[in-house]
């Protein structure tokens, strides 16, 4: 009996277990379908959501793009609105100045028309008071042909025969007098005649001292250094304060200055434009210039170069400089650096000998010198000067005190101020080393630069030609043409009266003037 209900129950069971799955299966895909359907419903939803919410994001860009070119169009607008306004006040400026031009034309043409018309009746006045003038002065003649009885030649021939006879007389006496002059002097003219014979020999070296000869590879050359009449040779003397002899020397160009700086910046500046080929007067002075700064650099290196050789340290810049300035300068006919570093050298030796500090010896030897290559001509003995440049450079006292006591103008102090005395004298009398010749030749040419630069107006002065011309530059600003010909007067008398040279000194004042601008 269980077994049976047993059955029973698992038979129900399996049927009851059939039918659900017949249920499920016909009823599921309705509910699948339902449930797709909700869900698409709820996507198309979300994306018209997404959509609208897009939408209104492009249409806010859009908006704000709007806004942002309308700005833009407006500040470009008002742009060009003040660039119309600053165009119409610029064309009302220019009408205002053409206006201005105009009024001042017709004022140009006003006056010039009143000065012809005052310059004719000035000229019509001046016609008239010459013809009176002589009207007057032929009354004069005929009244003083009445008074004296005698006609105008003869009265001319009285008269030069009385001034024949004062001068015959005052010709005698001047005679007489150069007579007893010569018999008193002629002693001492004799000597004079003796000491030239003997100097000589010393021309040659004042030739070598004052001339540079600049050679060359053709005589074509020297036509584009001279250049259309002349004007490059005249830029380039100039611009240097040389002297430049072309002649028919073959390949070569005479430089002739006293001043050897003034001869080497030539003799660099036309080594520089020969070699370039571009031989103006713009030019020339743009080389000469860029020459002046290479020759500073080469003294500045010159004294470095000294100083360490002779082992002296610490020199003021200053002081460098004026020492590698002695290679361009002699005294008596002896190259003054090398006369430099041979006292340094003579004083450390002596200064060793006696026990003395050898550095300070050196160090007082070199500079003994430096008054004598001064940039602007002092009024006080070379020694003392260098004394004062050496106090102003920070040397110290005892170097100063024997720079300055070296020819005995300055009370010695120290030991090392006799030690550079004697050998400076040492170095300066071993023979050949000094033709006193130069140094006279020099000094003069100086002081015929110096008296004209004495003058107000002058700005530049080169002696040339050896001393036997001087050539003024003066400004065209300061000086008219009249009182330039009476500047070259009053300085040759000057000249004739202060100082004392052989032949004669020609004196060239030169006015000049310059219009520079530049195209930018």
């Amino acid at each position: 009996m269980i077994v049976y209900v047993i059955v029973a129950i698992a038979i129900s069971v399996v049927i009851v277990g059939l039918w659900a799955v017949y249920f499920f299966r016909a009823l599921l895909p309705a509910k699948i379908k339902g449930l797709e359907a909700q869900a698409r419903q709820q996507v198309e939803q979300e994306a018209e959501v997404i959509k609208q919410k897009k939408l209104l994001e492009v249409k806010e860009k859009f908006l704000n793009k709007k806004a942002e070119l309308e700005k833009e169009v407006q500040q470009r607008n008002q742009q060009i609105q003040q660039g119309e306004n600053r165009v119409r006040q610029r064309e009302q400026s220019l009408n205002q100045r053409q206006d201005e031009l105009n009024r001042k034309k017709q004022e140009i043409e006003n006056s010039r028309m009143r000065l012809e018309s005052q310059q004719a009746a000035l000229e019509h006045k001046e016609q008239e008071l010459q013809e009176r003038q002589e009207n007057l002065l032929e009354q004069e003649r005929t009244k003083l042909e009445e008074i004296s009885g005698l006609s105008v030649e003869e009265a001319r021939d009285r008269l030069v025969e009385s001034l024949k006879d004062e001068a015959k007389t005052q010709a005698q006496a001047y005679i007489n007098e150069i007579v007893d002059d010569a018999r008193m002097t002629a002693n001492k003219e004799a000597k004079r005649i003796v000491i030239q014979t003997i100097q000589r020999v010393a021309t040659e070296a004042a030739v070598e001292n004052s001339v540079t000869v600049f050679h060359i590879d053709n005589d074509d050359v020297k036509g584009r250094v001279i250049g259309r009449e002349g004007r490059n040779i005249r830029a380039l003397e100039a611009a240097t304060g040389t002297e430049i002899v072309v002649d028919d020397t073959p390949e070569a160009i005479v430089i002739s200055g006293f001043d050897p700086v003034r001869r080497e910046i030539c003799r660099l500046a036309l080594h520089q434009l020969v070699a370039d080929g571009r031989i103006h007067p713009a030019r020339i002075e743009e080389v000469v210039a860029k020459v002046k700064k290479q020759v500073d650099e080469e003294i500045l290196e010159t004294g470095k170069r000294t100083a360490i050789d002779l082992g002296v340290h610490g020199l003021h810049p200053e002081l460098i400089r004026i020492v590698g300035k002695m290679k361009y300068r002699s005294s008596y006919g002896q190259n003054l650096l090398q006369h430099a570093r041979e006292t340094a050298n003579l004083c450390a030796v002596m200064a060793s000998e006696l026990g003395l500090n050898p550095k300070k010896a050196k160090r007082a030897g070199l500079l003994h010198d430096i008054g004598k290559v001064p940039d602007e001509e002092p009024e006080m003995p070379h020694a003392l000067y260098g004394a004062k440049l050496a106090e102003m450079y920070k040397e110290k006292p005892d170097i100063c005190n024997a720079i300055g006591a070296h020819h005995d103008e300055m009370e010695m102090e120290t030991l090392i101020a006799p030690i550079v005395q004697v050998c400076d004298a040492i170095s300066g009398a071993r023979p050949g080393a000094r033709r006193e010749i130069v140094e006279a030749y020099i000094k003069r040419l100086k002081d015929l630069e110096n008296i004209a630069m004495s003058y107000p107006g002058v700005t530049k002065t080169y002696a040339i030609q050896a001393g036997r011309e001087l050539r003024v530059i003066v400004g065209a600003d300061k000086i008219d043409d009249k009182q330039t010909e009476k500047l070259s007067d009053e300085i040759a008398l000057k000249i004739q009266n202060e100082m004392t040279y052989p032949g004669q000194v020609k004196i060239t004042v030169i006015r000049e003037v310059r219009s520079i601008s530049f195209a930018k």
